[in-house]
């Protein structure tokens, strides 16, 4: 356990993973890290080949775009030093992009907010965390800087697994957070569409019994 704990700290482990780093390894990188949204990608358009909403064509715009930001960095990351910094301007165009695309559509669809004529603005009319309303413009605004905390690949870092783990920490916060939302906007959705009732209707009339008794009464005293 001892062993374990301090190979870590070991000066050849830290060259390891520094040499995994470095720009002749991003290939790999790069294909795990769009892996994911090129599946996304290939669901958002087999789902608009099947109902034809063009929100899925929007939706699948938003993983390509991921996917473009990833080949971008990779480029930098691989051609930075001896390109002039045209791969650089190249991958913070995409990532600005990118990190738009993905704000909003969290905003608008996912959570389905900064609607119009809101009680309270920049949200919604209806809301399930009524005794928080705080919190809905903290997620609003941590969501849009975590967006853009891309930016803090651009200094160079002497320690480039803490950089990568405080990326990683902030973006899986994001991410526990934006569940809540949009749980909450597709509970909402399922109660306008009739998904969810606290009364299922019955086919037919319903009377009180004991009025119907009373009335029957009344017909045989009269």
């Amino acid at each position: 356990m001892y062993q374990a704990h301090s190979s870590a700290y070991d000066l050849a482990a830290q060259q390891a993973w520094t040499t995994c780093g470095t720009e002749l390894n991003w290939g790999p990188y790069f294909a795990l890290a769009a892996l994911p949204f090129l599946v996304r990608l290939l669901q958002s358009l087999r789902r608009y080949k099947d109902s034809k909403l063009p929100t899925h064509l929007i939706n699948a715009g938003k993983y390509g775009m991921g996917i473009v930001y990833y080949f971008c960095y990779f480029l930098w990351r691989r051609d930075g030093t001896t390109d002039g910094g045209a791969s650089f301007v190249l991958w913070c165009f995409s990532a600005i992009i990118y990190a738009v695309y993905g704000c909003a559509w969290d905003f608008f669809m996912d959570w389905s907010i900064c609607r119009p004529r809101a009680k309270y603005p920049l949200l919604r009319q209806e809301l399930v965390y009524t005794s928080q309303i705080p919190l809905y413009y903290v997620a609003l605004v941590t969501n849009f800087a975590f967006r853009f905390f891309w930016v803090v690949y651009i200094p160079s870092w002497q320690s480039f697994t803490l950089r990568t783990f405080i990326a990683a920490l902030l973006e899986m916060l994001r991410r526990i957070q934006w569940n809540f939302y949009r749980l909450e906007s597709e509970h909402l959705g399922n109660m306008d569409q009739y998904r969810i009732t606290r009364e299922v209707p019955l086919p037919y009339p319903f009377d009180n019994p004991q009025n119907e008794d009373d009335d029957e009464e009344n017909v045989y005293a009269g």
